[in-house]
């Protein structure tokens, strides 16, 4: 069974070929993002299943959201593809629609274009995507793949049908970018439809691993129902050691992209483990030069104590990353955290935040665990976040038993979260594996100091501080309740006993250039090597 074919396939773009001169940019710490002379400008396109804030479950959304923006900084033509969930207001009439083969399924979708920040922003409407716009990962595992065959197929065919700014992006200097699973058929239907019938030759596709946790897993059998040539069926199978054969689609997109990256240093090592692979490390240990990490950045947009909208009001206030501001300003939010919370007033107590799922990934049970090591210390405990049902019950009750310590936000609140981002001291990250994490950029960058435990991205991004040397939190080894109380009690005691010394820590976190224009200079020097490689 083979894809329908669009018989429209214009000439490649001409305006946006080969060599262009593009002026310096400086990031907000000074340093060049794009020199003077001459580069190739690429043509990118990104496919993913959420884009904030259009959508948006994790760090996925904020990726898709923003590396395209400081793509387009460097001077690239960069169009995400996603999925339309809902209408919104911005989106007006459909630009172009398409027929696609999905699965056997004829189906046709809508194209609509909106340009912002400088990125073309394609969304596919079609009724699956309404039918799940408020769980978007909703149904089976081929109710989601059959979504991603979807995506996948119209963000390979939108350089063709969508006009952005009066004309296409064609195929020149095109590299594809799919992000996890469930967008992880892309590369395969790239070769097996268009590369294997002459079409798309010069692209590449690279792929993006969030979470290797989730692959896209069914039975062997359920390969056939994707619609490949026989000959591109092997590379989704796996024999699993410890659940036995399946098909795999995350395997198979690590096969058939030109290029992975995985959203962390650390956790491109990991993924080569048997423990961090999931059942992949030998696929991806069969080629480990294709296979590298990058640290996402910080949207400054978004995150910034000197402008963040959320510290604006309600006693609230915004501030600057200097010794005075941290020490003003924090005081400040501290203050209006802990009486919107209905907690004592209390400058003097160590306010230690936790924002995340419920779940065992984030290391909330070793929080749990810890409660009479955490209620003997002079702390603020506060908590945000959803997930299983018999962590919040335990949450509840720890709460009841320490209504002067203790408060709970189950759900989650993006207000919220900034505000318990600028108000606490510490942010707590126990997780037992993180790919990359986000909350522990976004709390170094407003001067709240990270304990986390050591795993991929989390041990890039946080230096243990030592007493003496340059640390920018605490970390800890090992996901156990003892050694989470032995690295907290640190940060705890230098808190309380050398406050300077921890300012100094705080100082030298929200100094680092945590933002996107230095992960987008990676992201596109294995842009390049993609597109130059055979």
């Amino acid at each position: 069974m083979t894809l329908a074919r669009s018989s429209f396939a214009p000439a490649p773009n001409r305006a946006f070929r080969n060599v262009v001169k593009a002026p310096a940019r400086r990031t907000r710490s000074g340093v060049a993002v794009k020199a003077e002379g001459d580069f190739d400008r690429l043509n990118v396109v990104i496919v993913g299943a959420e884009c904030a804030p259009f959508s948006k479950t994790g760090g996925l959304g904020d990726v898709v959201q923003s590396l395209p923006k400081a793509l387009v900084r460097r001077g690239h033509r960069v169009m995400s593809v996603v999925p339309m969930y809902h209408h919104y207001d911005e989106c007006h009439t459909p630009c172009a629609r398409q027929k696609f083969n999905v699965m056997g399924t004829e189906v046709e979708v809508e194209y609509y274009h909106l340009n912002r920040d400088g990125v073309d922003i394609v969304f596919v409407n079609h009724p699956c995507f309404h039918e799940v716009g408020d769980q978007i990962y909703a149904g089976s595992t081929m109710d989601v793949a059959w979504r991603g065959a979807l995506m996948s197929q119209a963000g390979i065919e939108a350089v063709w049908h969508v006009h952005c700014g009066g004309f296409p992006f064609g195929d020149e200097n095109l590299i594809y970018v799919s992000n996890d699973w469930h967008t992880g058929l892309l590369p395969v239907y790239l070769r097996a439809f268009y590369q294997d019938h002459f079409k798309l030759g010069y692209a590449r596709a690279v792929h993006i691993v969030h979470n290797i946790a989730h692959q896209g897993r069914a039975h062997p059998e359920e390969v056939w129902r994707l619609g490949l040539p026989e000959q591109h069926t092997g590379a989704f199978y796996l024999d699993d050691p410890m659940e036995g054969p399946c098909m795999n689609i995350m395997k198979a997109a690590i096969n058939y992209a030109t290029k992975v990256i995985a959203v962390s240093p650390g956790y491109a090592w990991e993924l080569g483990t048997d423990e961090g692979g999931w059942g992949l490390a030998p696929t991806v240990r069969s080629d480990p030069a294709k296979v590298s990490g990058i640290v996402n950045g910080i949207d400054f947009h978004d995150w910034d104590p000197s402008h963040d909208r959320f510290l604006q009001s309600d006693g609230f206030q915004t501030y600057g990353l200097n010794l005075e501001g941290l020490w003003t300003g924090k005081q400040a939010c501290k203050a209006a955290l802990q009486r919107s919370l209905g907690l004592p007033e209390r400058h003097d107590a160590c306010m230690i935040g936790f924002i995340g799922r419920l779940d065992e990934q984030k290391g909330i049970d070793l929080v749990l665990d810890s409660e009479e090591f955490l209620m003997n210390q002079d702390i603020q405990l506060v908590f945000l976040g959803s997930g299983r049902q018999d962590l919040k019950d335990r949450l509840y009750d720890m709460e009841c038993r320490n209504r002067d310590k203790v408060r709970s936000w189950l759900g989650f609140s993006n207000e919220m979260a900034h505000r318990i981002t600028a108000g606490c001291d510490i942010l707590l990250m126990p997780s037992r594996f993180e790919p990359c994490g986000l909350n522990q950029l976004y709390a170094m960058h407003y001067g709240t100091v990270p304990v986390v435990h050591a795993v991929g991205g989390l041990r890039d991004t946080v230096r243990h501080f030592d007493g003496e040397n340059d640390g920018t939190g605490w970390t800890f080894e090992r996901a156990t309740p003892d050694k989470l109380q032995w690295a907290l009690g640190q940060a705890i005691y230098t808190y309380q006993s050398h406050r300077e010394s921890f300012m100094q820590v705080a100082l030298r976190a929200c100094h680092q250039d945590l933002g996107w224009d230095h992960a987008a200079y990676l992201y596109e020097q294995k842009f390049y090597e993609a597109k130059y490689s055979h």
